[in-house]
Protein backbone atom coordinates (compact mmCIF):
# COMPACT_ATOMS: atom_id res chain seq x y z
CA UNK A 1 0.00 0.00 0.00
CA UNK A 2 2.52 2.33 0.95
CA UNK A 3 4.83 1.39 -2.35
CA UNK A 4 1.82 2.21 -4.40
CA UNK A 5 1.27 5.70 -2.34
CA UNK A 6 4.63 6.61 -3.46
CA UNK A 7 4.38 5.13 -6.52
CA UNK A 8 1.59 8.06 -7.06
CA UNK A 9 3.40 10.46 -5.44
CA UNK A 10 6.44 10.42 -8.02
CA UNK A 11 4.17 9.97 -10.96
CA UNK A 12 2.41 13.40 -9.84
CA UNK A 13 5.93 15.06 -9.66
CA UNK A 14 6.97 13.48 -13.14
CA UNK A 15 3.88 15.09 -14.11
CA UNK A 16 4.41 18.59 -12.81
CA UNK A 17 7.83 18.78 -13.82
CA UNK A 18 7.07 18.15 -17.26
CA UNK A 19 6.35 21.69 -19.52
CA UNK A 20 5.40 22.01 -22.83
CA UNK A 21 6.35 24.97 -24.93
CA UNK A 22 4.41 25.68 -27.89
CA UNK A 23 6.05 26.65 -31.37
CA UNK A 24 6.54 30.32 -31.72
CA UNK A 25 7.03 31.02 -28.12
CA UNK A 26 9.24 30.84 -25.42
CA UNK A 27 8.81 30.05 -20.95
CA UNK A 28 10.41 32.13 -18.38
CA UNK A 29 11.08 30.51 -15.72
CA UNK A 30 11.47 31.87 -11.90
CA UNK A 31 12.48 30.76 -9.22
CA UNK A 32 10.89 32.11 -5.75
CA UNK A 33 10.30 35.13 -7.85
CA UNK A 34 13.32 35.98 -9.24
CA UNK A 35 14.61 35.07 -12.89
CA UNK A 36 16.15 31.84 -13.10
CA UNK A 37 15.80 30.78 -17.04
CA UNK A 38 13.94 30.46 -20.64
CA UNK A 39 12.28 27.37 -21.72
CA UNK A 40 11.98 27.00 -25.54
CA UNK A 41 9.27 25.38 -27.51
CA UNK A 42 8.75 21.53 -27.12
CA UNK A 43 8.81 19.27 -23.61
CA UNK A 44 10.78 20.84 -21.07
CA UNK A 45 11.56 19.65 -17.45
CA UNK A 46 11.62 21.78 -14.18
CA UNK A 47 11.55 21.51 -10.47
CA UNK A 48 8.09 21.54 -9.34
CA UNK A 49 6.86 23.74 -7.03
CA UNK A 50 9.92 25.49 -7.20
CA UNK A 51 10.50 26.45 -10.45
CA UNK A 52 7.52 28.01 -11.91
CA UNK A 53 6.20 29.86 -15.73
CA UNK A 54 6.13 33.38 -14.69
CA UNK A 55 5.23 34.37 -18.16
CA UNK A 56 4.73 33.15 -22.16
CA UNK A 57 6.13 34.89 -24.35
CA UNK A 58 5.26 34.63 -28.42
CA UNK A 59 8.09 36.22 -30.71
CA UNK A 60 5.69 35.97 -33.38
CA UNK A 61 4.44 38.69 -35.42
CA UNK A 62 1.61 40.85 -34.13
CA UNK A 63 -0.53 43.34 -34.92
CA UNK A 64 -2.95 46.39 -33.62
CA UNK A 65 -5.37 48.93 -34.97
CA UNK A 66 -5.35 52.38 -33.99
CA UNK A 67 -7.71 55.16 -34.54
CA UNK A 68 -6.20 58.72 -33.27
CA UNK A 69 -6.61 62.37 -33.95
CA UNK A 70 -3.72 65.07 -34.55
CA UNK A 71 -3.80 68.94 -34.65
CA UNK A 72 -1.99 70.57 -37.63
CA UNK A 73 -0.02 73.86 -37.37
CA UNK A 74 -3.01 75.92 -39.00
CA UNK A 75 -5.50 74.09 -36.25
CA UNK A 76 -6.96 71.57 -38.40
CA UNK A 77 -8.58 68.23 -36.65
CA UNK A 78 -6.85 65.74 -38.63
CA UNK A 79 -8.16 61.50 -37.76
CA UNK A 80 -5.62 58.89 -38.70
CA UNK A 81 -6.51 55.41 -38.83
CA UNK A 82 -3.46 52.96 -38.77
CA UNK A 83 -2.14 49.71 -38.29
CA UNK A 84 1.04 48.58 -36.64
CA UNK A 85 3.09 45.37 -36.98
CA UNK A 86 5.71 44.50 -34.60
CA UNK A 87 7.54 41.66 -32.84
CA UNK A 88 9.99 40.26 -30.07
CA UNK A 89 13.27 41.99 -31.50
CA UNK A 90 15.26 37.94 -30.92
CA UNK A 91 14.97 35.18 -28.90
CA UNK A 92 18.41 35.68 -27.36
CA UNK A 93 18.29 35.57 -23.23
CA UNK A 94 18.23 39.54 -22.49
CA UNK A 95 15.74 40.04 -24.60
CA UNK A 96 13.42 37.78 -23.24
CA UNK A 97 14.00 39.11 -19.68
CA UNK A 98 13.66 42.71 -21.19
CA UNK A 99 9.94 41.45 -22.67
CA UNK A 100 9.21 39.97 -19.15
CA UNK A 101 10.01 42.19 -16.77
CA UNK A 102 9.60 45.77 -18.14
CA UNK A 103 6.11 45.84 -17.68
CA UNK A 104 3.70 45.09 -15.40
CA UNK A 105 1.76 43.02 -18.03
CA UNK A 106 0.90 43.25 -21.54
CA UNK A 107 -1.68 45.87 -21.22
CA UNK A 108 0.64 47.93 -19.92
CA UNK A 109 2.79 47.51 -22.96
CA UNK A 110 0.29 48.10 -25.21
CA UNK A 111 -0.90 51.59 -23.75
CA UNK A 112 2.68 52.25 -23.97
CA UNK A 113 3.10 51.41 -27.47
CA UNK A 114 -0.13 52.69 -28.91
CA UNK A 115 0.63 56.41 -26.77
CA UNK A 116 4.19 56.57 -27.83
CA UNK A 117 3.27 56.42 -31.82
CA UNK A 118 0.41 58.69 -30.90
CA UNK A 119 2.94 61.10 -29.80
CA UNK A 120 5.23 60.45 -32.32
CA UNK A 121 2.65 61.41 -35.40
CA UNK A 122 1.03 64.02 -33.24
CA UNK A 123 4.29 65.91 -33.23
CA UNK A 124 5.33 65.47 -36.65
CA UNK A 125 1.56 66.73 -38.00
CA UNK A 126 1.91 69.76 -35.60
CA UNK A 127 4.60 71.28 -37.56
CA UNK A 128 2.84 70.87 -40.25
CA UNK A 129 -0.20 72.54 -42.37
CA UNK A 130 -3.33 71.18 -43.41
CA UNK A 131 -2.89 71.50 -46.87
CA UNK A 132 0.28 69.49 -46.62
CA UNK A 133 -0.32 66.67 -44.50
CA UNK A 134 -2.12 64.16 -47.31
CA UNK A 135 1.07 64.68 -49.40
CA UNK A 136 3.16 63.49 -46.11
CA UNK A 137 1.95 60.06 -45.49
CA UNK A 138 5.17 58.53 -46.30
CA UNK A 139 7.38 61.06 -44.36
CA UNK A 140 4.87 60.72 -41.11
CA UNK A 141 5.58 56.72 -41.38
CA UNK A 142 9.51 57.27 -41.33
CA UNK A 143 9.17 60.02 -38.92
CA UNK A 144 7.26 57.36 -36.42
CA UNK A 145 9.67 54.69 -37.13
CA UNK A 146 13.29 56.91 -36.66
CA UNK A 147 11.46 57.67 -33.02
CA UNK A 148 9.85 54.32 -31.99
CA UNK A 149 12.67 52.19 -32.97
CA UNK A 150 15.56 52.88 -30.12
CA UNK A 151 12.90 53.04 -27.57
CA UNK A 152 11.03 49.76 -28.74
CA UNK A 153 14.28 48.27 -28.75
CA UNK A 154 15.00 48.64 -25.12
CA UNK A 155 11.93 47.10 -24.66
CA UNK A 156 12.64 44.14 -26.45
CA UNK A 157 10.82 44.91 -29.39
CA UNK A 158 11.48 46.55 -33.10
CA UNK A 159 8.75 47.55 -35.28
CA UNK A 160 8.36 45.70 -38.73
CA UNK A 161 6.28 47.85 -40.27
CA UNK A 162 2.94 50.74 -39.80
CA UNK A 163 1.17 51.42 -42.28
CA UNK A 164 -1.78 54.62 -42.21
CA UNK A 165 -4.84 53.12 -43.73
CA UNK A 166 -6.91 56.94 -43.72
CA UNK A 167 -6.39 60.30 -43.52
CA UNK A 168 -9.22 62.59 -42.76
CA UNK A 169 -10.34 66.03 -41.76
CA UNK A 170 -13.30 67.34 -40.27
CA UNK A 171 -16.54 67.85 -42.36
CA UNK A 172 -16.49 70.94 -42.89
CA UNK A 173 -12.61 71.06 -43.90
CA UNK A 174 -13.51 67.87 -46.06
CA UNK A 175 -15.99 69.94 -47.68
CA UNK A 176 -14.21 72.81 -48.40
CA UNK A 177 -11.45 70.58 -49.80
CA UNK A 178 -14.05 68.99 -52.32
CA UNK A 179 -14.84 72.55 -53.18
CA UNK A 180 -11.43 73.56 -54.03
CA UNK A 181 -10.61 70.30 -55.58
CA UNK A 182 -13.99 70.94 -57.98
CA UNK A 183 -12.86 74.67 -58.45
CA UNK A 184 -9.28 73.47 -59.84
CA UNK A 185 -10.76 70.64 -61.90
CA UNK A 186 -13.39 73.88 -63.54
CA UNK A 187 -10.52 75.61 -64.24
CA UNK A 188 -8.82 73.04 -65.98
CA UNK A 189 -11.27 72.29 -67.44
CA UNK A 190 -12.61 75.72 -69.06
CA UNK A 191 -8.41 75.67 -69.69
CA UNK A 192 -8.00 72.95 -71.84
CA UNK A 193 -11.57 73.76 -73.53
CA UNK A 194 -9.84 77.48 -74.38
CA UNK A 195 -6.44 75.53 -75.70
CA UNK A 196 -8.91 73.36 -77.81
CA UNK A 197 -11.16 76.09 -79.16
CA UNK A 198 -7.59 78.29 -80.10
CA UNK A 199 -6.04 75.02 -81.93
CA UNK A 200 -9.41 74.43 -83.84
CA UNK A 201 -9.63 78.35 -84.43
CA UNK A 202 -5.80 78.59 -85.84
CA UNK A 203 -5.96 75.26 -87.80
CA UNK A 204 -8.55 76.27 -89.64
CA UNK A 205 -7.15 79.96 -90.55
CA UNK A 206 -4.37 78.54 -91.39
CA UNK A 207 -6.50 76.21 -94.00
CA UNK A 208 -8.77 79.38 -95.25
CA UNK A 209 -5.10 80.64 -95.95
CA UNK A 210 -4.00 77.70 -97.66
CA UNK A 211 -6.82 77.84 -99.56
CA UNK A 212 -6.91 81.21 -100.59
CA UNK A 213 -2.87 81.57 -101.48
CA UNK A 214 -3.58 78.01 -103.74
CA UNK A 215 -6.69 79.81 -105.27
CA UNK A 216 -4.78 83.04 -105.85
CA UNK A 217 -1.74 80.85 -107.23
CA UNK A 218 -4.08 79.07 -109.64
CA UNK A 219 -6.28 81.95 -110.83
CA UNK A 220 -2.78 83.68 -111.38
CA UNK A 221 -1.47 80.49 -113.39
CA UNK A 222 -4.83 80.58 -115.16
CA UNK A 223 -4.67 84.34 -116.72
CA UNK A 224 -1.01 83.66 -117.47
CA UNK A 225 -2.35 80.61 -119.58
CA UNK A 226 -5.04 83.54 -121.17
CA UNK A 227 -2.85 85.74 -122.22
CA UNK A 228 -0.27 83.49 -123.47
CA UNK A 229 -3.12 82.39 -125.94
CA UNK A 230 -4.42 85.47 -126.73
CA UNK A 231 -1.10 86.66 -127.36
CA UNK A 232 -0.25 83.49 -129.53
CA UNK A 233 -3.42 83.64 -130.96
CA UNK A 234 -2.95 87.04 -132.43
CA UNK A 235 0.81 86.12 -133.64
CA UNK A 236 -1.21 83.73 -135.77
CA UNK A 237 -3.72 86.03 -137.43
CA UNK A 238 -0.90 88.60 -137.83
CA UNK A 239 1.31 85.90 -139.57
CA UNK A 240 -1.43 84.60 -141.51
CA UNK A 241 -2.50 87.75 -142.55
CA UNK A 242 1.01 88.86 -143.62
CA UNK A 243 1.40 85.17 -145.72
CA UNK A 244 -1.71 86.43 -147.39
CA UNK A 245 -1.02 90.02 -148.29
CA UNK A 246 2.79 88.71 -149.96
CA UNK A 247 1.25 86.00 -151.97
CA UNK A 248 -1.28 88.36 -153.12
CA UNK A 249 1.74 90.95 -153.98
CA UNK A 250 3.50 87.83 -155.69
CA UNK A 251 0.35 87.88 -157.77
CA UNK A 252 -0.03 91.29 -158.90
CA UNK A 253 -3.42 91.79 -156.69
CA UNK A 254 -4.75 94.29 -154.34
CA UNK A 255 -3.90 93.45 -151.04
CA UNK A 256 -7.18 95.52 -149.78
CA UNK A 257 -8.94 92.64 -151.29
CA UNK A 258 -7.78 90.86 -148.10
CA UNK A 259 -8.52 93.79 -145.65
CA UNK A 260 -12.24 93.84 -147.54
CA UNK A 261 -13.00 89.96 -147.11
CA UNK A 262 -12.02 90.21 -143.24
CA UNK A 263 -14.15 93.41 -142.64
CA UNK A 264 -17.19 91.61 -144.66
CA UNK A 265 -16.41 87.73 -142.57
CA UNK A 266 -16.18 90.28 -139.23
CA UNK A 267 -19.82 91.62 -139.86
CA UNK A 268 -21.08 87.97 -140.98
CA UNK A 269 -19.65 86.79 -137.74
CA UNK A 270 -21.72 89.67 -135.52
CA UNK A 271 -24.70 88.54 -137.24
CA UNK A 272 -24.40 84.79 -136.46
CA UNK A 273 -23.33 85.45 -133.40
CA UNK A 274 -24.80 88.12 -132.11
CA UNK A 275 -28.09 86.68 -129.92
CA UNK A 276 -30.25 89.21 -130.61
CA UNK A 277 -28.28 92.20 -129.57
CA UNK A 278 -27.65 95.54 -131.29
CA UNK A 279 -24.17 96.16 -133.06
CA UNK A 280 -23.29 100.00 -134.48
CA UNK A 281 -20.71 99.65 -137.21
CA UNK A 282 -20.35 102.85 -138.99
CA UNK A 283 -20.62 102.06 -142.66
CA UNK A 284 -19.77 105.32 -144.53
CA UNK A 285 -16.60 105.68 -146.93
CA UNK A 286 -15.00 107.40 -144.79
CA UNK A 287 -15.00 105.49 -141.78
CA UNK A 288 -14.52 102.05 -143.91
CA UNK A 289 -11.35 104.05 -145.71
CA UNK A 290 -10.31 104.73 -141.87
CA UNK A 291 -10.53 101.04 -140.99
CA UNK A 292 -9.11 99.88 -144.14
CA UNK A 293 -5.93 101.94 -143.44
CA UNK A 294 -5.73 100.60 -140.62
CA UNK A 295 -5.24 97.48 -141.24
CA UNK A 296 -3.40 98.09 -144.23
CA UNK A 297 -0.84 99.59 -141.48
CA UNK A 298 -1.33 96.63 -138.84
CA UNK A 299 -0.54 94.27 -142.52
CA UNK A 300 3.05 96.45 -143.52
CA UNK A 301 4.01 96.44 -139.56
CA UNK A 302 3.57 92.50 -139.63
CA UNK A 303 5.70 92.33 -143.28
CA UNK A 304 8.40 94.31 -142.40
CA UNK A 305 9.15 91.73 -139.17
Amino acid sequence: MVGIIFLGIVVFLFILSIATVQQGTVAVITIFGKYRRVLRPGLNFRIPFVEKIFRRISYQNRSIELKFQAITQDQANVNFSAMMLYAVLNQETETMKNVAFKFLDERSFMQALVRSVEGAVRAFVATKKQSEILLLRTEIILHVKEQLDAQLEAWGYHLIDIQINDITFDEAIMRSMAQVVASNNLKAAAENEGQALLITKTKAAEAEGNAIKISAEAERQAAQLRGQGVALFREEVARGMALAAKEMEMANLDASFILFSMWTDAIKHFAENGKGNTIFLDGSNDSLQRTMLQLQSLVKGQLGK
